[in-house]
């Protein structure tokens, strides 16, 4: 079912923990959305956490993304997404954020179905989110186009810019290309930034409102993996609860002014 527009613009913040979830939703988020990985764009949580994250608080949405790098996906990916999208369900998640691309940069509307219709089986009144697979489409506000007839409840985007504060145009146009369908903006998002971004005509606004988790001074350091960062940037990322209260009164601020 299409979403209908927000009864007020909403806050969603991009956690990766319980305690990510705690710290959003005593800042005053109405909702969050949980994935790990967010150094890499954000990947698929576990069942496990799923559950932890739904019983802190506010309802989650949680990313189904099976891997980091394009959004181009084979049959193996997509069938592993769509076991995904119905684990998180059974886990607690109140929607999902999914989304693919064709070689030609265009969205790939089986794909995108056939994840829709793996949520909507397991729950019929659950969420479904475009994510930010839109940024990189060949035509952002064309692809926006596409969402009311695929029956999704939001997009989230930051109008095809590197950052959301930078994309107002096309936020508003997106806006108007997809009737019915949420609009959040996301991306490189300040809490300065939300009048600007309400303005355009959004449904909400989504940031991570993170920090990197302090590195352990009594830890030997060894790089793993890929990386090569120096210890100091070697850490995760952890919800800054005064960001995300900051935030809030942003967007309280934006909405009086509007009324």
């Amino acid at each position: 079912m299409t979403g209908a527009r927000e009864s007020r613009p909403a806050l969603e913040i991009a956690v990766t923990s319980a305690a990510g979830a705690r710290a959003a939703r005593d800042g005053g988020a109405d909702r969050v959305e949980l994935c790990t990985g967010l150094e890499l764009g954000g990947l698929t949580p576990s069942a496990a956490l799923v559950e932890a994250v739904a019983d802190a608080g506010p309802p989650v949405q949680v990313l189904v993304r099976c891997r980091p790098g394009d959004f181009l996906y084979d049959a193996e990916e997509i069938a592993l997404m769509a076991a995904e999208v119905r684990s998180v369900i059974a886990s607690g998640a109140r929607g999902v954020v999914i989304g693919a691309l064709t070689s030609e940069g265009t969205l790939d509307v089986d794909a995108v179905a056939r994840l829709r219709d793996a949520a909507q089986e397991a729950d019929p009144a659950v969420e479904v989110t475009l994510h930010r697979a839109i940024d990189v489409s060949a035509d952002p506000a064309a692809t926006a186009a596409l969402l009311p007839a695929l029956g999704l409840t939001r997009v989230l985007t930051s109008g095809g810019a590197p950052a959301a504060g930078r994309g107002l145009d096309r936020l508003a146009a997106m806006a108007a290309a997809a009737p019915g369908v949420q609009v959040m903006a996301g991306g490189g998002v300040r809490p300065a930034d939300i009048p600007a971004l309400l303005a355009t005509g959004v449904d909400a606004v989504h940031l991570s409102a993170k920090r990197r988790a302090p590195v352990r001074a009594d830890a030997a350091w060894v790089p793993l993996g890929a990386s090569s960062a120096p210890a100091e940037q070697d850490t995760h990322f952890v919800t800054d609860a005064a960001v995300v209260a900051e935030a809030r009164r942003a967007l309280d601020r934006a909405r009086r002014a509007d009324a």
